[in-house]
This record gives C-alpha cells, sequence and structure tokens, in this order.
C-alpha cells in the first residue's frame, strides 16, 4: 500500500523523460557519419585520389557510385526518401541545373562555399557549386593556321573555313552549353545563323570525342576545332609535340569571353548526412584540395587565386564569359532544337 505511490511517480516520471527525449535529441548535434555517399558522373581516376585524402584526414569513408548525370538523377528521384546518396556530382552546369529542377538537390546556406565560388559558378538558389572549371574553346593546326587568323566563335560561320573546321556531336551536353550560351548573348535566330555556318563549314562528319577531333587536327583532317580544354591537356601531356595549339576566343573589347563550364555538387535532398555532406563540399572548395582537384583532369580551380598545373598555365590566361553557368541548364532545351534545325548532328 505504501510503495504504490512512489511506484505510480517513478512510472509518471519515466514517462515524461520519454516524451521529452525526441526534442532533446531533435537539438543535440548529430553523430558524425562513417561513411558518405556519393552519386558520381565525373570517373573514378579523378575523384578516388581525392576521396581517400578526405577518407586519411577526417577518417570519414566517401564511397562513391559512377554513371551518366542523367542515369544518377533518375536513380535519386526513384530513391526518393530512401537514398543512400549523400552528394551529387555532375561535369557540366546543364546536368546540375536539371538536378536541381528534379528536387534531388537540397538547398545550401554555407557562407564558405559563397566566399570560395564565385556567384556565376554557382546555383542561384545555393544547390549546386562548381568544383573546377574547364573551357570550351578552339583549337588549330600550328602548321596550317596562324593565330592572326582566329579571333572568335562566331567567325568560325565565314566562308573561309569551308572544309577546314571539325565539332563534335551535338549529343554532348558540353555543345548544348555553348549553344545555349551563345542564345542568351547572341539571341536565337543569330546563333542559328552561326550554327548553320558551322555546319557549312565541316571538314568531316561530328566527332563522338573531343580527342579524336583534337587527332584529326593533327593529322591535317581538319584545321580548326572546338573542344574542352581538359582533352587537350591528356593529348599534350601524352604527346608533347603535337602541331595542335589552344586559342582563346572573344577576347576583345565589347566581347563575351570564353565560354567555360564547370564540374560541380550538391548536398542531396534526402541526404542522411546533410550537415556532413555539406562539410565535405567545403572541403572539396579549400585552396588545397581545389588545387588538387583541378590538376587531376588539367582542369581550372573553381577558386580564384589557386595555383593550376604548370601544362595549363603554360597555354596562358583568357578573360571567361561571366555569364552564370546555370543559363546551360534553362536554356538547354531550346539549344537542342536549334542544333537540330541547323542541321548538326
Amino acid at each position: 500500500m505504501i510503495r504504490r505511490p512512489l511506484i505510480l511517480s517513478v512510472t509518471l516520471l519515466a514517462l515524461a523523460a520519454c516524451s521529452r527525449a525526441p526534442e532533446e535529441s531533435a537539438s543535440a548535434p548529430a553523430a558524425r557519419p562513417v561513411e558518405l555517399v556519393v552519386y558520381s558522373e565525373r570517373r573514378e581516376p579523378l575523384i578516388q585520389p581525392i576521396f581517400e585524402r578526405y577518407t586519411a584526414e577526417t577518417g570519414i569513408k566517401v564511397s562513391w557510385l559512377t554513371d551518366a548525370a542523367p542515369a544518377l538523377i533518375e536513380r535519386l528521384a526513384a530513391e526518393g526518401a530512401n537514398t543512400r546518396a549523400d552528394l551529387f556530382m555532375a561535369v557540366d552546369a546543364g546536368n546540375l541545373w536539371q538536378a536541381a529542377e528534379r528536387g534531388v538537390l537540397a538547398v545550401i546556406d554555407s557562407p564558405a562555399l559563397e566566399a570560395a565560388i564565385p556567384a556565376h559558378l554557382r546555383d542561384p538558389d545555393g544547390r549546386w557549386f562548381a568544383l573546377s572549371l574547364r573551357a570550351r574553346t578552339l583549337v588549330y593546326s600550328t602548321e596550317r593556321v596562324r593565330p592572326e587568323e582566329l579571333s572568335t566563335y562566331e567567325d568560325l560561320a565565314d566562308p573561309k573555313w569551308r572544309g577546314r573546321l571539325c565539332l563534335r556531336s551535338s549529343k554532348k551536353v558540353y555543345n548544348q552549353s555553348l549553344t545555349a550560351t551563345l542564345i542568351e548573348r547572341l539571341g536565337a535566330e543569330r546563333t542559328e545563323e552561326i550554327l548553320r555556318g558551322w555546319v557549312a563549314n565541316l571538314a568531316a562528319p561530328p566527332f563522338a570525342d573531343d580527342t579524336l577531333l583534337i587527332q584529326a587536327v593533327a593529322a591535317g583532317q581538319c584545321d580548326v576545332g572546338i573542344v574542352n580544354t581538359y582533352y587537350f591537356g591528356r593529348v599534350q601531356k601524352d604527346t608533347p609535340d603535337v602541331p595542335v595549339a589552344v586559342f582563346w576566343p572573344n577576347q576583345g573589347e565589347g566581347e563575351a569571353g570564353v565560354h567555360v563550364n564547370i564540374s560541380g555538387a550538391g548536398v542531396t535532398a534526402h541526404s542522411r548526412n546533410a550537415a556532413a555532406a555539406q562539410a565535405f563540399l567545403e572541403w572539396l572548395a579549400s585552396d588545397a584540395v581545389q588545387e588538387a582537384f583541378a590538376k587531376t583532369n588539367f582542369e581550372f580551380p573553381a577558386k580564384p587565386g589557386v595555383a593550376v598545373d604548370p601544362l595549363v598555365a603554360a597555354w596562358g590566361g583568357f578573360r571567361a564569359d561571366p555569364v552564370n553557368v546555370a543559363v546551360a541548364g534553362r536554356r538547354q532545351a531550346e539549344a537542342v532544337q536549334l542544333m537540330d534545325r541547323a542541321g548538326w548532328r
């Protein structure tokens, strides 16, 4: 009889404590994860050394799944809240824009990332950030073309280049992003005129790969082409005396500058380790890691002022188009339709 009130009181206290536990645990700091999972369009040899470095520095394991960006975006959408992915990494701003539009990326509030990555190289809503930069620029034969003959992307539509131009397929997102940016700058009508001129000047059917295009220029199949700079870096590393060089177009007064694109990443909308994933992204934007990340693929760091590989530095400086790279996604559908009308296959 004496113990019943005591037992009841203890029971009520225990129940009260249990009812407070979720609220109290919600305000407690999250436990540090033992693993982060990245869905990456960027190839394994280019990410593995960086991910292993992060593990060595923090003790957090980084696992990854690689595939084409559209397949990874569909997977994230299908998995929803059940996904294991903490970050999504892609190699074109258009692909990052598509992921954000599908709702598979979270909004990130990070003063560190905003300070490190220029505004035109990140999503205006904070859903993705550039990690490295590549220029889609001109390459030319040093045996058959003088640099002073070159000037702009638009000039490649001039009849003087008839039978001398090589392009990669319009199916590649890199060319879609270039076209999207031209539309943003010049309008659809003028851009279509340019693309029709490019097609009329082709020396061969469009190539499936930028490396093949560079090799075609070296072999004399064409004299000039448009490629991502890191492809030229790979060729130049393997063949230092290749008779091909880089040219930076649209550098004159009033001209837009070189078209640039990015590789970048964002935290997934349903990450179970969102805070840790953001910390990892901020680490990727740090000076030392930016330098290493860019050097693995002959790219440029997204963060200004960080050193580039000596081979890349030897190409000289250029002024980049400051338009926000998000336009590559926003105008992608329009670009594809225009490329098709112009006969670019």
